[in-house]
């Protein structure tokens, strides 16, 4: 019979090497930004998270699907920067590439300081079209623990859902840009906009604060994949997402998250479009 000693070795030799084969599949779906020693791969034996880490040196941190979708269903749990994260942004998001003319689905949320609420911002740029901001207060505290972002996009709007409660969904109109032709990664980041994220850049980051840690885990992608050759491959159950748009219950949903949570419509930004308001905002 072995011994206690030797059984608890062998335990601790077979968990090791799970977690190392569990980091192998990270790295196998994923590529890392930078060096890669602000990405932390944490294996409990139960649940997989990455933890980014960003500090004044380094700036940030991020990761990378390496495969590439037209439309799908994206989810990820996250957990966000706690105390003190003004200049901080954290944000899981959708992007073809970084030319002009690219397109992209953003959730980010931009940090603030201790007491006050984060801004989860969304936005959707088509063909490099942008500035189609709708943010929000959210009814949590995102930084006191994990909660579930999605995003559900397909040829005829795209979703967006806070722990399966919809807040947002952005329709596609048959002469206005939409992000319908470019295949895009999925991006995980946390980096330093100071300039931007905390009160229009007023409140920069506080480095005496670093390191800031944003958790991440529970990542789905139910999606379709395109191949080195450009062709596309949709995995069985798609329809559940392919030709999904909101029904009557989900649009009050939406229509409640913009009364009681919203902080920020584009479309009520008389300064930002003093030549009128780009064409969605006149179509329901």
């Amino acid at each position: 019979m072995a011994s206690p000693s030797s059984v608890l070795h062998l335990s601790l030799a077979v968990l090791a090497l799970v977690a190392a084969l569990s980091e192998a599949g990270f790295y196998d779906q994923f590529d890392v930004g930078g060096s890669g020693q602000h990405v932390r791969v944490i294996e409990d034996g139960k649940t997989q998270q990455v933890a980014l880490t960003m500090d004044q040196r380094s700036g940030g941190a991020g990761f990378t699907s390496k495969a590439m979708y037209l439309y799908g269903e994206f989810s990820v749990q996250m957990k966000l920067v706690s105390g003190n994260s003004a200049g901080t942004v954290t944000s899981f998001y959708l992007k073809s590439g970084e030319g002009e003319g690219h397109d992209e689905i953003d959730i980010e949320f931009m940090g603030n300081l201790s007491g006050n609420p984060y801004v989860m911002n969304t936005n959707v740029w088509a063909n490099g079209d942008g500035k189609k901001e709708h943010q929000f207060y959210l009814w949590f505290d995102p930084s006191a623990d994990f909660h579930t972002y999605k995003i559900v996009w397909n040829p005829t709007n795209i979703i967006f859902q806070v722990d399966d409660v919809p807040v947002r969904t952005f329709r596609k109109y048959a002469d206005l840009p939409y992000p319908s032709s470019q295949p895009m990664k999925v991006y995980f980041t946390l980096w330093d906009g100071s300039y931007w994220a905390t009160r229009h850049g007023a409140v920069k980051i506080d480095w005496s604060q670093a390191p800031f840690v944003v958790n991440y885990r529970g990542y789905y992608a139910n999606a379709c994949v395109i191949g080195n050759s450009g062709s596309s491959a949709c995995p069985a159950g798609s329809d559940g997402w392919m030709y999904r748009q909101l029904d009557g219950k989900g649009l009050d949903t939406v229509a409640w998250a913009e009364r009681t949570c919203m902080t920020y419509n584009y479309c009520a930004d008389g300064w930002r479009f003093p030549k009128g308001f780009p064409a969605e905002c006149f179509r329901k």
